[in-house]
């Protein structure tokens, strides 16, 4: 990797920070908002679940091809594509947006913003980012998710409320805009790797990234219903709602804390994930019970180790496939993208039609599951890489 001064270091990290937070504004802004748009536009808490899920879907349909031509294209070229992308969506969602249908449409379409967002910084830290810095930087930036969600929650009692929801689409579209200024050099085309497939060991991903899809179902869940479980088995609504806050906060810390620790170590990175993924599980299933100390410590747990992983596993998918990290990480989104678009219709309809207890019991399954599902793949990724040191030692040799 090129040596680069504390500075460029900096500036690499600031950028990829503003390009995750800005891609990944518009949907989190119609979940904060939509008590505000739904008033004006006529649809419920039910729709927008269903539009959520629909994003989540396009993004898993659109990861692998995204991510082929942000490799491609390279890094410089395609997070400011995306930038762009981003404020376009936010600014016709102001302008546009005089119906259900048309939210739902300016939304879909602009999914692919987000995922391209997400990639491209990958590839600009994996090719940019000194190594010493590489798991905290993925931390940080995986840490932006739940701080997109904060920015949009501040942007409703501050311009939601006061001036109104299309202005805050407005300022968030600026936003995005300066976020062209931030946004690092990062990798040209020709700075790029070929997107040799057997380099990545396909299989071996695809197997991890449905594990991922498992983690995080459950853990959509846990941030979407933690609160109406919560008052549902009797938690006054104030509480729930600073616990589900703890858990946020929780969630952004642990998630620079692993990268941070990643950084101090030779390897064993997805191991860790598992570890999380497996520990996680026991803080979900506490969350069957009554009181609000099993409240309190199942999302503690459930947040810290249950949904602190992501950072975590993309660092380590670029760490063993340098020489495509976008191609490589959008293999892996596509299963997470996936759980994020089941995750909340499962959790929900099980709730609906059996009870919260036993969706809580079906999503702490799910996590072991997962956590069981990336050793498996671990194994595979291990199984690929002596495969392929043994054949490039035969053709040293011949």
């Amino acid at each position: 990797m090129p040596t680069m001064t504390e500075q460029s270091a900096l500036r690499v990290g600031t950028g990829a920070v503003a390009i995750t937070t800005a891609t990944v504004l518009p949907v989190f802004l119609l979940g904060a908002l939509s008590v505000q748009i739904g008033d004006e536009l006529g649809f419920d808490p039910a729709a927008l679940g269903v539009v959520v899920s629909a994003y989540f879907g396009v993004s898993a349909l659109v990861s692998l091809p995204v991510g082929k031509l942000v490799e491609r294209l390279g890094s410089r070229r395609t997070s400011r594509i995306a930038l762009v992308g981003a404020a376009i969506a936010m600014l016709l969602t102001a302008g546009l947006a005089r119906s259900f249908g048309a939210v739902v449409a300016i939304v879909l379409i602009g999914a692919w913003t987000n995922v391209m967002g997400q990639l491209s910084t990958n590839l600009t830290l994996a090719r940019a980012m000194p190594r010493a810095r590489l798991g905290l930087s993925f931390g940080v930036k995986q840490a932006c998710v739940p701080l997109a969600t904060l920015l949009a929650g501040l942007a409703v009692p501050a311009v939601g409320l006061t001036v109104g929801w299309r202005w805050a689409y407005v300022i968030a579209a600026g936003f995005a805009l300066l976020g062209l200024v931030l946004a690092p050099r990062g990798a040209d085309p020709e700075e790029r790797s070929g997107d040799r497939t057997a380099d990545r060991a396909t299989v071996a991903l695809a197997v991890i990234g449905g594990a991922a899809g498992l983690g995080a179902a459950s853990s959509t869940g846990l941030s979407i219903f933690l609160v109406a479980s919560a008052v549902d088995g009797g938690v006054a609504p104030g509480l729930a709602g600073l616990v589900l806050t703890l858990g946020s906060v929780v969630a952004v810390v642990m998630r620079m804390v692993h990268g941070w620790l990643a950084d101090r170590r030779a390897g064993g990175h997805i191991t860790v994930v598992a570890a999380c993924l497996l520990l996680g599980a026991a803080g979900v299933v506490l969350l069957a019970l009554p009181g609000s100390v099993a409240l309190i410590v199942g999302t503690v747990l459930g947040f810290g180790l249950g949904w602190s992983w992501p950072g975590l596993l993309q660092f380590a998918v670029v760490r063993l496939n340098p020489t495509a990290p976008a191609a490589a990480t959008a293999v892996v989104q596509v299963g997470v993208y996936a759980g994020g678009c089941l995750g909340p219709v499962g959790f929900g309809l099980l709730a609906t039609h059996l009870s919260f207890a036993a969706a809580w019991v079906v999503a702490a399954v799910a996590m072991l599951a997962a956590g069981a599902g990336v050793l498996v793949g671990r194994r595979m990724l291990l199984r690929h890489r002596a495969a392929a040191a043994s054949r490039r030692e035969v053709a040293a040799a011949s």
